[in-house]
């Protein structure tokens, strides 16, 4: 695994050593790398909403109204 060195605010560098000392993690690499997983994930969501909402709006506009785009908005996510 590459090593990488990395300075820390003091702030930061505190709360991840409160959670490596409240064994939460065994190191703050172990945590550093959990932390970069999550946001990967997040990242992941974030762009698969703006590429919704992006077909969204270039799928131009709509007559229906405000209950019937909810109905069928509820019955898309209900299977």
């Amino acid at each position: 695994m590459p090593r990488q060195s990395i300075s820390l605010t003091k702030p930061n560098d505190e709360w991840l050593k409160a959670q490596v000392d409240n064994k939460e993690y065994s190191s703050k690499s172990e945590l550093v790398n959990d932390l970069i997983r999550q946001a990967r994930k997040q990242q992941v969501e974030i762009d698969w909403i703006r590429a919704k909402l992006e077909k969204s709006e270039n799928s131009g506009f709509t007559n229906d109204s405000k209950e019937s785009i909810l109905s069928q908005s509820k019955s898309l996510l209900n299977g």
